[in-house]
């Protein structure tokens, strides 16, 4: 099992879902390359849109669901070559030589050894195409696919997408079984669902629960999460199998666990069919995934920051910095403004804009509502394809506990000795802090040596006078400030009101 931070007792771990297991064996290797001429398939996953019957439930048994189902979830299993240290590094010593004999520097041949992961998978087109995990195949050499009447298949990786922890493999069969495929965004709370996988290789399992939470973000286990949460028992093994619903379509596909001991504690994240859905007709059509690039980063709204950016609640994403010549730059957003809609979407908070905008096929022009200084206007921008190394969206600090004032906080003008100390770039422009009490309510806030304040209250700042002059006679004991640090900008409020 591949741990995202290691269990120990008294500590919650977060876990994806692969069994790992260590033999022997050959390996053999398959290229995910397009065909010679550059040409890929076109793959366009139809959605059953049918609403669940949410005022009864299946009487005394869901046999007749998993029956409908068991048959297109998959047992994966997988052989990676692990090369082994070279011969002089072998243990050599008479203490191990006791217990495997005088050839054991050679157990482990001079090629390495192969160490086998077993996982789960789903299929969702009569011609092969299979969704699962990239943790369960990556870097296998070589994946096979066991159906739940006993047929075997060497499987080809069509495309992998850690962001997302989506794979798509392919067998070559035809006339499967599949499973159909539900929209995600009309799962609710509460909603009955059935787990289905191959949980620690013993064969395939399925268990029930509901659906406890959806939209969980935040966890730190992909770059892109938009987690559907269930209490349905799922443990290493199950990666890559079906959630689904009482109607026994996919809206799921088991992803990992919250847990103490590495097995089931009842909090489990599916991916949401419809971004793996989505991410699976991208890698089936392009060999990588195409998200939209905004250029911005972006972070939350807090309650204070709602009020200094004259907003009713603490809704949409705020921009803390525009990409230069990207596209929100060349469409006019400006530092400070508020996403409210993105393409027709309310957007609800920063990692809301974040996925919304990576689902944004590149290329389209799309309506942006941003709210600036108190009034809401509607922007055209023009998606650029995501990099490897730009941000759709980054998400800047929350600020959750934006409180406090500037008393207590010590200013500098920003000179060449300031900029190599706290590695500040050129075009970072305004005053350095240099001490802040941390008694302060202004500590309190997260401001610390070494910060940049770049505005106050909407103001441009260019050196320590003008911090001064502008927090000397305040129109209110509130103080929005745009600071620069750790590599970029971000809004704070401090509230002098509640200092005591």
């Amino acid at each position: 099992m591949k741990q995202i931070a290691t269990p120990f007792r008294g500590r919650l771990a977060l876990s994806v879902l692969a069994a790992t297991l260590l033999a022997g064996g050959a390996g053999l290797a398959w290229s995910d390359e397009p065909a010679k001429d550059g040409s890929r398939t076109t793959l366009t996953l139809p959605l059953d849109e049918n609403a669940i019957a949410r005022d009864t439930l299946p009487q005394g048994s869901f046999a007749p669901v998993v029956k409908k189902v068991a048959p297109a979830v998959v047992k994966i299993e997988t052989t990676t070559t692990v090369k082994a240290a070279p011969e002089a590094e072998l243990p050599n010593d008479p203490f191990w030589q006791q217990f495997f004999g005088r050839q054991f520097r050679h157990m482990v041949p001079p090629g390495g050894y192969h160490e086998h992961g077993i996982g789960s998978g789903v299929i969702v087109t009569k011609d092969g195409y299979i969704l699962t995990n990239t943790h369960v195949v990556d870097g296998a050499a070589e994946v096979k696919v066991t159906l739940t009447d006993g047929r075997e298949f060497t499987a080809k990786v069509i495309g992998r997408d850690p962001k997302s922890d989506i794979a798509v493999v392919k067998i070559p069969a035809d006339n499967l079984p599949v499973v159909a495929v539900a929209d995600s965004d009309k799962v609710e709370v509460g909603d009955v669902v059935l787990a289905i996988g191959n949980p620690f290789g013993v064969g395939q399992t399925v268990t029930k629960g509901i659906v406890s939470a959806t939209e969980r973000g935040g966890m730190g286990i992909e770059d892109y999460e938009d987690f559907i949460q269930t209490d349905a028992a799922i443990n290493p093994g199950n990666s890559g199998g079906a959630l689904v619903d009482i109607n026994g379509r996919l809206i799921g596909v088991n992803t990992a666990i919250l847990s103490r001991s590495g097995g089931s504690q009842g909090v489990g994240f599916a991916v949401p069919s419809d971004l793996a859905r989505n991410v699976m007709q991208s890698l089936v059509a392009y060999g990588h995934v195409n998200r939209g690039f905004l250029g911005v980063e972006i972070q939350n709204v807090t309650p204070a920051l709602a009020g200094e950016f004259k907003l009713k609640e603490a809704t949409g994403a705020l921009v803390s910095e525009v990409v230069p010549d990207g596209p929100a730059a060349k469409a006019g957003l400006k530092d400070g403004d508020v996403i409210l809609n993105f393409n027709g979407k309310k957007i609800a908070d920063s990692r809301h804009l974040q996925l919304t905008v990576a689902d944004t096929t590149p290329g389209s022009t799309v309506p942006v509502e941003i709210l600036r200084n108190g009034a809401a206007q509607t922007v055209k921008v023009t998606l650029k394809p995501l990099s490897g190394t730009d941000n759709v969206a980054e998400k800047g600090s929350d600020n959750s506990q934006d409180t406090g004032t500037l008393n207590g906080v010590g200013v500098g003008d920003l000179d060449q000795d300031a900029r190599s100390q706290f590695n500040i770039p050129k075009t970072v422009t305004g005053a350095i802090i240099t001490q802040v009490d941390p008694a302060s309510p202004a500590a309190e806030a997260g401001l610390k040596p070494g910060d940049v304040i770049e505005e106050i209250n909407h103001q441009p700042v260019k050196n320590a006078d003008d911090a001064v002059k502008l927090t000397t006679h305040p129109d209110s004991k509130r103080t929005l400030l745009r600071i620069w640090a750790n590599g970029g900008s971000h809004y704070v409020v401090v509230d002098e009101s509640k200092a005591g």
